[in-house]
């Protein structure tokens, strides 16, 4: 695991009305109604998929446990109130 840090951002799309994630986390991909509900899958997703997707089973073995916890940036959308 190379990466240490993943973002996650979230934009809001005025014709469907919903949340949607840019990210570099593979798999994730979250759209919700509210930048509350967003938050709320995002944090529960996010953490798994980067142990899922950016951590492999040697890196398990050979790392120490502080260098195995990502950081996810987490970026609200500016000037949109949900």
């Amino acid at each position: 695991m190379a990466k240490r840090m993943f973002s996650v951002t979230a934009h809001w799309d005025d014709e469907a009305k919903v949340f949607y994630s840019e990210s570099d986390i593979f798999g994730l991909h979250v759209e919700a109604a509210t930048i509350e509900e967003f938050e709320e899958i995002m944090m529960d997703l996010a953490p798994e998929l980067v142990m899922a997707n950016h951590v492999s089973p040697e890196d398990l073995k050979t790392m120490a446990p502080k260098d195995l916890i990502p950081a996810i940036l987490w970026q609200r959308p500016a000037g949109k109130a949900a």
